[in-house]
């Protein structure tokens, strides 16, 4: 090639130009964040408004449908799901994975302003935001302290979270565990009645005596002046001032008639960290962003701030993602070294030191120029990108060990370096970009995986593409350079004569194993028919045998995990003492398992959630820490299964305890849908639908979303008697408030705080509950009046939430399967019960969850595989013009995928439908290299030695390309070997674990790639040969018999 010619001729340009690709290499690498997992932004959105004391069906009426109905009118809109509770009402907008998340944040929120004016004046400003991709914070800071008084605290922890929200990168600093402040004016009913003063008449005053007074401005001759009239409380002391009503003796204020104190709202949540209650502040990054980074920022703002806080207070750091990403990538890396350095001894023990370090100086160089791609690309360096890195590993010196065997061979001919490696690469140069073609058309399929799944494999197949571009730039264009330079055309005695034999001579003369795999060759391909029939009872026996034997199916593989969830359930109108005294006693058993580290522990509303299935009869949840695997001799699953145990026999209450979910996030193991416009139907049928599967052995953590069982009272008002007595429902529903929550009458902000402190007005604690009613009274056009003339109490069904997907109201039941049970088994039990036992018709089902996305997987990845197999054959037949040739090397791609059902046969391992799917894709492109270039030696062979017959010449080509297809076999194996078999190695850190984090996560599709490519490999060895003489010998022997017939 005169492109290669004028480089090698310019060698110290070429050299250079190597160099800093090297260099930048370096540089891209440094620069990239790290990650330990892909940022797969989920493409939804959440919009949330409240409205104080709204119940869920007028949630539903006057919140939820004016804002799903501009929703559903945004283009690329998909699901529309809307949640509706007591005093909130929340909907999450999921969105086609082409609308940027930006985009559709400010359609959402254009659509929520058009719908603004429908919704009630009362109601607060609603939220809009992006749903973060975390599952959990990216850091937690806690803050405790002995003898600590709550208000300083609170500020301590307030002050931090401002400084936190600053940073750019962070999408959110939550406080939890914190009381909101109030002003509580509480009414003493002696004193109200002794000034003959009215429960509205005291919420009109105050409402009265704060207000913003726009007074305008005065024009003299001399001068423009502003007028300000003061009408805002300030201050507390503005509070207790608030005017009455005149008496004798002066102005009756509001501190006369009320005890006015500062102090916080009853508790809804409470924290604790290890038993220790505080506040927490869980941090979000936002999408897009490092976590890495994030972290250390976070903890640079924290410590800055700890000197100026009072004494006392404790600030700690936990569940540092960071640490586990850095843990994770170090880990990773040197899994890739540990695999370079082995691929690197076996070149260099089959080609000789010169050829091995020449064919090994591939690795590093594609490796460097993939991170140069991936950090264009804006990619984080996670084990995603990682592991692509490992998997192309093996598959990089492909090319640059074709060039340099036959460029050897060249030279025992007598070329010299220089010619030897432009007659290799002008005569390699198709077959080795063919092969990296086919190799990167069976990746392509996986780049368009759509959906939240697709995000997340996708950086797999852009990495490998990236390190083999980089691989065939260095085999075809810089290998033969180097080689050209430092290559010697002086090879020993005993190598010239074993490559001039097997260019030459006759190979089943050679001695070793190439004589030896000659002479098999010949003997087989004296019955090609019997071995081609002997081939395919083979693979038509696995193939039976996986089916009816398989261990079976699951969507991902389970993986070992460092962090976990724990639910406690309990049902009923607790107070926050009777919660706490629950939780108390399941903290205390989750602390007691040696392998805990830290637990997070949230009673009550809010809190750390790594599932976001909460069941409505949630009281409490606790995110757990354990030791690092290396640390602990228990796999995670194992130590949630005996937090399980130790929980199973508490009474009163229900204890779920699951590791945080490992790959793409999916949800319980099984969820069914029910969706209903018949309210009644709709709840029957989920309670029949939960009852049967608590009846079906194998599941554990049963529950549904219908509204828990209970009562709520309604207050009703006579509305004609009313009319008579002329009174007024907004008064009566302020004078109900003061007997429960209090009336929230102003709000004010503290010199001390940055936050608004509300003001409310109740009565004391023994003038308050449903049975005060009676004692309540009303003004009215006919003067005061006991609100019992008019209204009264009545018990009624309670409904604490509605939830509806596109309009329509649903209901789920959901569960995750025992430790050693199939979802997939369970989900097929479900199908059965329901062929014999049907919902209603008014009903719909469906099975969502993680069942879903194993069938959108599955039917994706089925797509993938035939379009990959298309987009290979158009490049084969381009290549070599050859239907059968063709369809030859592309056999191996089915031999491949039998081999990976015997490994998984022989080893009665699941076949996980990403994982083991996406190997088996990945398998397609990595074993029709060796027929490849197998099949292009014999067209060589045949071509330029004619005299040849069809087995001399398979024979004779299966020998040349036989240590070529070994090495290239060998090293992607060696490369995956340790994952596949569940050990990380990483040499680099001294550090060797089994069933790790990384080794559990990748050995399903390490292992698929082992199974297939060894089994293939072999079975190309000698059925290649066979099919390349069977179409002469069926020729010949049909010829045959028809000349004898006809003789």
């Amino acid at each position: 090639m005169k492109l290669l010619e004028s480089a090698i001729q310019r060698n110290r340009s070429t050299l250079c130009l190597m160099l800093l690709i090297v260099l930048v290499g370096i540089v891209a690498r440094g620069a990239m964040t790290i990650e330990s997992s892909p940022e797969v932004n989920p493409p939804f959105v959440i919009v949330q408004v409240t409205h104080e004391g709204i119940s869920p069906e007028d949630g539903v009426r006057l919140l939820v449908r004016p804002l799903e109905k501009e929703i559903r009118a945004v283009e690329g809109v998909v699901e529309v799901i809307s949640v509706a509770r007591e005093s909130l009402a929340y909907i999450v907008i999921e969105f086609d994975t082409v609308i940027g998340v930006d985009d559709a944040v400010d359609d959402i929120r254009n659509a929520v302003e058009r719908a603004r004016a429908e919704l009630p004046r009362d109601a607060d400003e609603p939220t809009v935001e992006e749903a973060s991709a975390q599952p959990f914070p990216t850091i937690v800071i806690t803050l405790s302290g002995e003898q600590i008084n709550e208000r300083v605290l609170l500020h301590s922890a307030e002050l931090l979270k401002r400084k936190i929200e600053s940073i750019p990168d962070v999408l959110s600093a939550d406080l939890h565990g914190n009381r909101e402040e109030v002003v509580e004016a509480v009414i003493d009913p002696v004193r109200l009645e002794h000034y003959q003063i009215t429960s509205a008449e005291l919420i009109n005053a105050v409402l009265s005596n704060n207000l913003l007074i726009p007074a305008g401005e005065l024009d003299t001759n001399r001068g423009r002046f502003s007028v300000k009239v003061p009408g805002l409380i300030e201050t507390a002391r503005d509070v207790y001032e608030i005017p009455m009503k005149k008496s004798r003796d002066g102005v009756i204020t509001l501190g006369a008639v009320t005890d006015i104190r500062r102090t916080f709202k009853d508790a809804i949540s409470y924290t604790t960290i290890n038993g220790r209650p505080g506040l927490a502040i869980n941090v979000e990054k936002r999408n897009d962003s490092s976590s890495v980074d994030v972290a250390d920022r976070v903890r640079e703002v924290v410590q800055n701030e700890v000197a100026i806080l009072p004494k006392g207070v404790t600030v700690e750091f936990v569940f540092d993602q960071s640490d586990f990403a850095r843990d994770m990538v170090s880990e990773m890396q040197g899994n890739i070294l540990t695999a370079m350095l082995l691929v690197m001894i076996i070149v260099v023990a089959a080609l000789g030191f010169r050829s091995g370090i020449l064919v090994g100086l591939g690795v590093p160089f594609s490796l460097l120029f993939g991170s140069i791609i991936t950090w264009y690309l804006g990619y984080s360096f996670n084990f995603m990108v990682m592991f692509g890195m490992l998997l192309a590993l093996g598959m990089l010196i492909d090319g640059s060990i074709v060039i340099t065997e036959f460029a050897d061979r060249k030279m025992a001919e007598g070329l010299s370096a220089r010619q030897a490696y432009i007659v290799s690469v002008n005569r390699m140069f198709w077959p080795v970009v063919a092969s990296t073609a086919t190799t990167l058309a069976a990746f392509l399929p996986i780049m368009l995986w759509p959906g939240v799944v697709g995000d997340f494999m996708r950086y797999l197949p852009v990495t490998v593409f990236a390190v083999l571009a980089g691989s065939l730039l260095y085999a075809l264009f810089f290998a033969p350079i180097l080689g050209s330079l430092f290559g010697k055309s002086a090879l020993s005695t005993s190598t010239r004569d074993y490559l001039s034999q097997l260019e030459k001579g006759r190979p089943r003369a050679l001695p070793g194993i190439t004589g030896w795999y000659a002479r098999l060759v010949e003997r087989i391909l004296h019955r090609p028919l019997g071995a081609f029939f002997t081939t395919i009872a083979i693979l038509v026996t696995i193939f039976i045998g996986f089916v009816n034997f398989g261990a079976g199916v699951e969507f991902f593989t389970e993986t070992e995990e460092q962090y976990g969830n724990v639910e406690v359930r309990a049902q009923g109108n607790l107070s926050m003492e009777e919660k706490k005294a629950l939780v108390v006693q399941v903290e205390n058993a989750v602390l007691s398992v040696p392998e805990v580290r830290i637990a997070h522990t949230t009673i009550g509303s809010g809190g750390i959630s790594g599932n976001s299935d909460r069941a409505p009869d949630q009281i409490a949840n606790m995110l757990v820490e354990l030791y690092p695997a290396e640390e602990r001799d228990r796999r995670s699953r194992d130590v949630f299964e005996d937090i399980r145990i130790r929980t199973a026999d508490f009474s009163g209450i229900k204890v779920t305890a699951n590791v945080m979910e490992g790959g793409p996030p999916v949800g319980k193991d099984i969820v069914l849908e029910l969706r209903s416009q018949n309210y009644d139907k709709l709840l029957r049928e989920t309670w029949r639908l939960h009852r049967a599967m608590e009846t079906f052995g194998g599941l554990r953590d049963i529950v549904n979303t219908a509204p828990l069982p209970g009562i709520e009272w309604e207050v009703k008002v006579d509305r004609a008697k009313a009319a008579l007595y002329g009174a007024d429902l907004t008064e009566v529903g302020r004078a109900v408030q003061l007997i429960t929550n209090g009336v929230r009458v102003a709000e004010y902000r503290p010199d001390d705080t940055d936050e608004e402190v509300d003001i409310r007005i109740r009565y004391p604690k023994s003038a308050r509950g449903i049975a005060a009613l009676d004692q309540l009274k009303v003004n009215t056009a006919q003067g005061t009046v006991p609100i019992s003339s008019f209204v009264h109490t009545e018990a009624i069904p309670r409904v604490d939430k509605i939830e509806r997907i596109d309009g329509i109201t649903r209901m789920q039941v959901k569960a995750d399967a025992q430790e050693g049970v199939l979802p997939d088994d369970k989900v097929k039990q479900i199908r059965a019960w329901l062929q014999n036992n049907p919902v209603d018709t008014n009903v719909e089902l469906l099975f969502r969850g993680a069942d879903e996305e194993q069938s959108e997987s599955f039917q994706f990845l089925g797509v993938a595989f035939l379009l990959a197999l298309f987009l290979m054959f158009i490049l084969l037949v381009t290549q070599f013009n050859s239907f059968y040739q063709s369809l030859l090397i592309l056999s191996s791609v089915i031999m491949s995928t039998l081999g990976v059902m015997l490994g998984l046969l022989i080893t009665q391992s699941t076949f996980s439908v990403i994982m083991t799917g996406v190997g088996i894709v990945a398998l397609a492109g990595i074993v029709v290299n060796n027929n490849i270039v197998l099949i292009d030696t014999y067209n060589y062979v045949r071509k330029n030695e004619p005299c040849l017959t069809t087995t001399e010449a398979a024979v004779k080509a299966s020998a040349q390309r036989l240590r070529p297809v070994f090495l290239t076999t060998a090293t992607t194996i060696l490369g995956l070997l340790p994952l596949a078999l569940g050990v990380s190695v990483d040499m680099v850190g001294r550090n060797i674990v089994v069933d790790g984090v990384i080794a559990s996560f990748w050995v399903k599709l390490a292992s698929a790639i082992v199974y297939g490519l060894s089994f293939s490999t072999l079975l190309t060895l000698l059925v290649t040969p066979i099919m390349l003489v069977l179409p002469g010998h069926l020729y010949r022997k049909i010829s045959g018999k028809l000349k004898m017939k006809f003789s």
